[in-house]
């Protein structure tokens, strides 16, 4: 089963919308799918670090 998604909007310097545009499309990935994965990989990063130092958010 496909988790839930939740339609947002957001606003992004053009220089960052740019880069990520051109991530995705090397990618071939929607910019909105690559924002969701780099996105899932900070939050996992973070949680890795917090994990490792003891730290909680």
């Amino acid at each position: 089963m496909k988790p839930l998604k939740v339609r947002i909007s957001i606003t992004l310097d053009d220089p960052i919308y740019q880069k990520i545009k051109g991530l995705a499309e090397y990618d071939d990935r929607s910019v909105s799918s690559y924002i969701n994965l780099a996105l899932r990989d900070h939050l996992e990063q973070l949680h890795r670090e917090e994990e490792q130092y003891g730290q909680h958010t």
